[in-house]
């Protein structure tokens, strides 16, 4: 059994969960943007119950990789720091407009807590695509595990492009997402017309990366992960048919799908690498020379048998408590 690979798959897993999850949360937060307050009011309401725990998986995600890959962690949080710093203020406001915005009942209290969420929604989708990219491109990462570069480095047409697709993505999957949770047939409708454009956007901004992402990286060595971008380009098609004829399970079931695919896909190229170096094959972060040792490696994998089904159970109860839709009645 080596645990370097299923420490690998559980990493994936967890940034899986974490970007479907928080996914649709992100996205539900964009499309704030123009809305009247009674309208951002439903759309708040249909994630207070879930989106702080749809958070903890990337807390665990970070987690897991700090304990199971302690140098990919030290390297990638020096490598993003900036970024990530950025990307933590932006939460931290989200997570306090969605405490402190109901607290004064004063039209410029609330829009002024509403642009927070909008601007903790929008900023982290666009940096978590630009992200992801870099560790697929590559970075100048020196043969003692040091990135060379700097925050404007990070940002190239590919990596930029990316992050417009996940931001596209993650809106076209909230849209979804609220179809089936408001009640508001005019919501609803609205909603219908704005994840029509928006897949259809995702769609081609995909393509885009895609045909980048074979020019930019070396994923033609890994054909299974070329095969897996190419499927969920498919299944993203399929969804945005689903939303122009008012399938709505059937459409969120199929943004589900293709974020699960696009981050498979992402990981699957990279392995066994974590961290790319562009300065030398040779100098990546693999699972095996940024490793824990294989007593660390165990004693993880027994918590994470004991402590995973709790939270799986945990969050299936809270999407079962809250699955009724969010009426404009509600709000109040």
């Amino acid at each position: 059994m080596d645990l370097n690979i299923i420490w690998f798959i559980l990493i994936t897993v967890l940034f899986t969960g974490f970007f479907i999850l928080e996914g649709f949360d992100y996205g539900v937060g964009i499309l704030m943007i123009g809305r009247p307050e009674k309208e951002r009011s439903q759309l708040i309401r249909s994630i207070g119950p879930v989106w702080d725990a749809n958070e903890v998986w990337m807390i665990t995600a970070g987690g897991a990789t700090f304990a199971a890959f302690p140098h990919v962690y030290a390297t990638m949080f020096s490598t993003f720091y900036l970024a990530l710093f950025l990307m933590l203020l932006a939460l931290i406001l989200r997570g306090v407009a969605f405490e402190l915005r109901g607290k004064i009942d004063r039209p410029d209290w609330k829009l002024f807590w509403d642009c927070a969420i909008i601007f903790g929604s929008l900023l982290p989708a666009i940096l978590w695509g630009v992200a992801m990219a870099n560790l697929l491109k590559g970075l100048p990462i020196d043969s003692e595990m040091h990135y060379l570069g700097n925050f404007f480095d990070l940002l190239s047409p590919y990596t930029l492009l990316a992050g417009i697709f996940f931001m596209l993505l993650f809106a076209f999957h909230g849209a979804t997402f609220l179809m089936m949770r408001l009640a508001d047939e005019r919501m609803i409708l609205d909603l219908r017309k704005k994840s029509a454009c928006l897949g259809i956007s995702a769609w081609a901004v995909y393509l885009l990366f895609i045909i980048a992402t074979v020019f930019e990286t070396d994923v033609m060595s890994k054909m299974s992960g070329v095969i897996i971008f190419a499927s969920a380009l498919g299944v993203l098609f399929s969804a945005w048919q689903f939303a122009k004829e008012y399938s709505q399970r059937s459409a969120f079931v199929c943004t589900t799908v293709v974020i699960a695919m696009t981050t498979l896909g992402l990981f699957v190229a990279l392995f066994p690498r974590l961290m790319v170096s562009s300065l030398n094959p040779e100098w990546s972060l693999t699972i095996y020379n940024a490793a824990s040792t294989q007593g660390t490696l165990l004693i993880m994998t027994v918590a994470a048998i004991i402590f995973v089904p709790i939270v799986l159970c945990y969050q299936y109860w809270t999407y079962k408590t809250f699955k009724a839709r969010v009426s404009p009645a509600d709000v109040h």
